[in-house]
């Protein structure tokens, strides 16, 4: 890969968690220097234990290295007398300040809107929120559980009526990834519109509206017909039996999805080896699927009991119609549309730890941006107070001051 696209663009990122961090984690792949200040407590994504897996596993504390991987480090305490002078130092020749604080902290830290381009009037000022800039809400936190998953309507959406609670996210993360790629699209946008007319911008991205983006469908058509939610999509509640989910005789599953169910009955049909399914008097049309759906998914799910996984796959490589197989997280490394599109990459630390890491899900040059590892805590602190006039005393005393770690 040649040029990355933002190479030459210098964020400065004041976050922590996983929204905000993840946009500037993508920013960092897309070829952006960006600059973490975090507190010499450190991130507290850094302590994370996850799913049973406790920080420092196998050598790495995984979900802070994937939402800050390819970034710098300055191990800064923003509350310490003198930090905010240095920090503004940092934000002269910016490009970009990228921001997950609540309202009331960039007030008090005096890293506002208007404390921030009185610096540097060009740069993007980009925060990310939980609801959104406005309203009763926007002094309030948020995370993906809650801003995107729960309120949004998503939690609702996906959760079978018959369930006594919603069900929960299907991972850690979840709203923050899909929310900070979105950000960093925002950010590419704010950059292009610069160089166009000079001006910089405010860019807000929230949980809330990336969920209500991904769920629009079902808010437009509730809305449009006087409802609070759409019909759940169980396996039941289809109007195509050939858009679901079906399971083989040794418990794997197809995802089915073709759309015009007329159109690929009779193929589907008589790949699977029921041919007599084809003209069946419930059957034969897609209103009479529709009529007799129950029966219908019933009689398809007794079709796929008969095959094994390999074996439905064969079938239905032998019609036309769409359909792909249903996996788990730890198979898609090893899928071979994965494989042959770099959309993972083994990450090597240099020190005998390899890390593998989802690519940025753009690509250029259809070729995916490379990956380089997150820093350690601090480690580029020396560095970036040099690049912004400090002498090695002036580094020293801002430790002793408790300003740097």
């Amino acid at each position: 890969m040649g040029q990355r696209p933002l190479e030459g663009i210098k964020v400065v990122e004041v976050s922590m968690w996983a929204f905000v961090p993840s946009c500037g984690a993508v920013l960092a792949d897309w070829g952006a220097s960006v600059t973490k200040v975090e507190p010499a407590t450190g991130d507290p994504m850094r302590g994370l234990n996850y799913a049973g897996i406790a920080p420092g596993h196998g050598g790495f504390t995984f979900m802070y290295e994937i939402f800050n991987r390819g970034k710098r480090n300055v191990a800064m305490d923003l509350t310490a007398e003198g930090a905010t002078d240095l920090l503004y130092k940092m934000v002269e020749d910016a490009d970009v300040f990228l921001i997950s604080l609540l309202p009331a902290a960039r007030r008090k830290l005096k890293v506002d809107i208007d404390d921030i381009r009185a610096i540097n009037p060009k740069i993007i000022y980009a925060v990310g929120s939980g609801q959104g800039a406005f309203g009763d809400d926007a002094e309030k936190g948020g995370y993906d559980s809650i801003s995107f998953w729960a309120r949004s309507g998503i939690a609702s959406a996906v959760t079978p009526n018959d369930l006594p609670y919603p069900l929960q996210m299907p991972g850690g993360a979840f709203g923050d990834g899909t929310s900070g790629a979105i950000f960093a699209g925002g950010i590419a946008a704010a950059l292009l519109m610069r160089a166009n007319t000079g001006e910089g911008s405010v860019v807000d991205g929230s949980l809330m509206a990336t969920a209500m983006w991904a769920l629009q469908p079902g808010i437009v058509g509730s809305t449009l017909i006087g409802v609070d939610e759409l019909p759940k999509m169980t396996r039941n509640a289809v109007p195509n039996p050939l858009v679901n989910t079906y399971r083989t005789s040794d418990h794997r599953y197809l995802q089915l999805c073709m759309l015009q169910g007329q159109r690929y009955w009779p193929g589907f049909c008589t790949a699977m080896g029921a041919p007599e399914l084809v003209e069946h008097p419930d059957f034969a049309t897609d209103a009479l699927r529709f009529a007799n759906i129950d029966a219908c998914i019933a009689a398809v799910d007794a079709v796929f009991a008969k095959f094994t996984f390999e074996q439905a796959c064969a079938a239905l490589a032998n019609q036309g119609g769409q359909w792909d197989i249903v996996q788990k997280a730890g198979e898609l490394p090893r899928d071979r549309a994965a494989i042959a599109n770099g959309y993972t990459q083994d990450v090597d630390y240099g020190d005998g730890r390899v890390l593998k890491m989802v690519s940025t899900p753009v690509q250029f040059d259809r070729k995916p941006s490379p990956i380089s590892p997150a820093p350690a805590l601090g480690a580029h602190t020396d560095e970036v107070m040099a690049e912004i006039g400090l002498d090695e005393e002036a580094i020293i005393n801002a430790k002793v001051a408790g300003i740097l770690l």
